[in-house]
């Protein structure tokens, strides 16, 4: 789109670099010790709540939500209903901060795979890695893909190349300060993504002449301001947006989230005590403000190209491509140097969940591989040596799938993808974490035959087996079509959770042993 990059100018470019070196000093200045692997990863389990806080929500709202949410409501049929999963995102922060956080305190852990370990043995720790690795390379890949959107609609950059210059940005950040910089930076991206989801709602409100009665009138007969959908699944189980999923499914995405995911776990592990991890949790669950900030920047961007119909190459641009409705709208309506200012928080947030995630990949990599007695000789130099390294292979592989997946996702929704993705893992991760709190000894081999069972009908219920057998020539397109089993992403985490523990649980309730 050399007509949007053209609206680009050299001051906002100096705007966005002048932004990034300032995060990126920023970050070195806050970086503090790195003498262990604690201070590394846990930033010396010293940091306060509040910003831990601010951290969570920074990661969990990153740039995805920023341009995918919007381009959800823009979207045809798009509306409201997203903010319905918010209850059960909010019911788990709880569960999560008043049920689990004292026992990963209670021992001396980098993740929750470690707890796991400890109560299952390392062979399910080793699993649990595996898994959330797996769960991250697909599910973190998305929001590569969300600042390659951004970057790719300034520049005429491939979009390929995009994605490598992201990779490349997260990798340096990582390194350059551990879990320290990583929440620091993710502080001052949270600032500026309010700042800028507030400017366009006051921007887009003062572009129409009917202001706010304008925006209500247009938007609601469009139906984008519809926020409750009734639908059960006996009805049409393929609706995702649905107050049945947000009550019975979306509870144990967000247990998984919260609780087993160490893109979140490792930023609670990162407080001084129990306590103040638990007001981190909670307190995060603010986020879902922002989220309805957002759904109103989608309803504001349908009406304002209502009133003024975009040219006929980006009117085509939004039909194919909704998710770049908000990176368009900032490029080509606001001033100079404040699109400049709005999309390098954009940028940064993203990097920033980029290198928050390789992070993590790192750390659990190091704990597994120690838990194997791979590493127990390495001295404490050696072992950030080892970790810095294992950043660097995370941040390629990411790279790497990222660049497969834009290949596979066709016109998915980056929202969509993105919870999509993690359906194959987070359901397993979470029935993995109930067998660990029961108490009960379970057999390695019956986890691994429900592990791989799920995984199964995730691979049924998901389309992206079949598009990857198309693209390789293997299936048709009607093949293709006539794979989809109609039912939404969103009942893969109660049934996997269900499917992945129940042979382990049956077989160890059987046989009346107990951990303790």
């Amino acid at each position: 789109m050399e007509s949007v990059a053209a609206s680009f100018h050299a001051v906002d470019w100096l705007v966005v670099v002048g932004y990034l070196a300032l995060t990126t000093w920023l970050g070195h200045r806050l970086k503090g010790s790195q003498a262990t692997i604690h201070d590394f990863f846990l930033g010396g389990r010293k940091l306060p709540w509040p910003a831990v806080s601010g951290s969570i929500i920074a990661t969990e709202i990153s740039a995805l939500t920023f341009v995918g949410v919007p381009g959800l409501v823009y979207a045809a049929g798009g509306d409201f209903t997203y903010l319905q999963w918010g209850i059960g995102s909010v019911a788990a922060r709880f569960l999560v901060g008043f049920f689990l956080v004292h026992r990963y305190y209670a021992e001396e852990i980098y993740s929750p795979y470690d707890y796991m370990a400890n109560r299952l043995g390392n062979g399910v720790g080793t699993l649990t890695t595996i898994l959330f690795s797996l769960g991250a390379i697909l599910g973190q890949s998305v929001r590569v893909l969300v600042t390659a959107t951004i970057l790719s609609s300034v520049t005429v950059l491939p979009f390929n190349v995009c994605i490598i210059v992201i990779g490349i940005f997260a990798v340096v950040w990582t390194l350059m300060g551990g879990m320290t910089t990583v929440i620091w930076t993710d502080v001052m991206q949270f600032g500026l993504f309010v700042f800028g989801g507030l400017l366009a709602v006051g921007w887009l409100l003062g572009s129409m002449d009917g202001g706010i009665s304008e925006w209500l009138s247009i938007a609601g007969e469009a139906g984008k301001l519809e926020w409750i959908n009734l639908t059960s699944p006996l009805e049409d189980p393929s609706v995702n947006f649905t107050l049945w999923v947000a009550l019975l499914a979306m509870p144990f995405q967000n247990l998984a989230a919260f609780g087993t995911d160490q893109l979140n776990a490792q930023r609670m592990l990162c407080c001084r005590n129990a306590g103040d991890a638990r007001k981190a949790i909670v307190w995060s669950s603010i986020s879902q403000l922002i989220t309805l900030m957002m759904l109103v920047v989608g309803s504001g961007l349908f009406v304002y190209y209502h009133s003024y119909p975009p040219t006929s190459e980006i009117s085509e641009l939004f039909r194919n491509q909704s998710d770049r409705v908000f990176p368009v709208w900032i490029v080509t309506v606001l001033p100079v140097g404040l699109s400049g200012l709005v999309l390098a928080g954009a940028f940064a947030a993203a990097i920033s969940s980029l290198d928050s995630i390789l992070a993590a990949l790192s750390q659990t990599t190091l704990s597994a591989l120690k838990n194997q007695g791979l590493m127990k000789d390495l001295n404490r130099a050696k072992l950030i040596a080892r970790s810095r390294q294992l950043v660097v292979f995370w941040g390629i592989t990411l790279t790497g799938f990222a660049v497969v997946l834009e290949t596979l996702r066709e016109n998915t929704n980056l929202v969509n993808l993105a919870f999509g993705m993690t359906a194959y893992t987070y359901g397993p991760m979470l029935g993995i974490l109930a067998l660990a709190l029961s108490g009960k000894k379970v057999s390695l081999g019956y986890l691994i035959a429900g592990l791989l069972f799920s995984l199964a009908v995730t691979l049924y219920v998901r389309p992206d087996l079949a598009q990857a057998l198309f693209h390789l020539g293997i299936l048709s397109e009607g093949e293709v079509e006539d794979w989809a089993s109609g039912i939404s992403y969103a009942w893969l985490y109660p049934v996997t959770c269900f499917l992945t523990c129940a042979p382990a649980w049956a077989a160890s309730y059987l046989s009346k042993e107990s951990i303790d």
